[in-house]
């Protein structure tokens, strides 16, 4: 299938590794120019040397949990021509019982994981209404609906993107401007590979993968962890010509593990 993507401009963030470099790479080979985002020019240099991507790849490093960081990754990135497509995935998470998430933790999750795509939508939508077509996806989680006890801080700001998407796509109706949310599941990306090295410890890596789902998540259908590629096909998708009717909507790809068919 042609998505129609050959030509377009979009900027990824948070696309040096994990689900978001998967989502640079699959745009670019639907004929997309990507902006490849990091928080240093030692992790965004990495992320090119690895994708190989030629002239099809920009990158261009900014700290996203900052205001001045958003205004320098808008402004670098429009020195290349208008943005049609936005992929609001940089975020953090770290496990952490609620009584010792602090002030400063509950804002700097906010920030990175909320924020950031509030003020890149708000800088990139009017000239995507300009001319008439745009793509905003924001990478929420399966945690927006099921809010994990272990992390309530990221179950939060993931809830908070479900609200933003949907009161911008009514904002931007009949623009040709689209805008959803993606709900991965538990997605087997670095991040996560190290959270679960820590968790096994001196154990076997397979084994304690396996005893994931069976004592964490249940009520997965897969019963694995999805592979960052299936969530940036899911993604790709929604950014082509053909997902044009798909807005407003929070679109899973949690491997069944939210227990409800809406």
């Amino acid at each position: 299938m042609n998505l129609g993507l050959n030509g377009k401009l979009a900027l990824v963030t948070g696309s040096t590794s994990g689900i978001g470099k998967a989502i640079a790479k699959t745009l670019a080979a639907e004929g997309a120019q990507v902006v490849i985002n990091g928080r240093s020019q030692k992790s965004v240099d990495a992320a090119l040397n690895d994708l190989q991507l030629g002239d099809r790849a920009i990158g261009v490093p900014a700290d996203l949990g900052t205001a001045e960081g958003c205004a320098t990754l808008i402004e670098k990135t429009n020195a290349h021509g208008t943005i049609d497509i936005l992929i609001n995935n940089a975020g953090i998470f770290q496990p952490q019982e609620f009584s010792a998430i602090s002030d400063d933790d509950w804002q700097r999750f906010y920030d990175v994981n909320v924020m950031s795509g509030i003020r890149l939508s708000r800088a990139l939508m009017e000239p995507m209404k300009q001319q008439g077509w745009g793509r905003i996806v924001f990478i929420s989680s399966e945690s927006a609906i099921n809010i994990p006890v272990e992390m309530i801080h990221y179950g939060m700001t993931k809830t908070a993107q479900l609200a933003v998407s949907r009161g911008l796509a009514k904002t931007l109706k009949a623009t040709g401007v689209t805008v959803n949310c993606v709900l991965p599941g538990p997605t087997w990306s670095e991040g996560v590979e190290q959270f679960v090295k820590d968790v096994a410890g001196d154990s076997d890596l397979a084994k304690t993968k396996e005893a994931f789902f069976k004592e964490n998540r249940p009520s997965s259908l897969i019963q694995r962890f999805a592979d960052v590629n299936e969530v940036a096909a899911t993604v790709a998708f929604l950014c082509s010509q053909q997902a044009a009717a798909t807005t407003g909507s929070a679109v899973r790809c949690d491997g069944g593990i939210v227990d409800t068919c809406f």
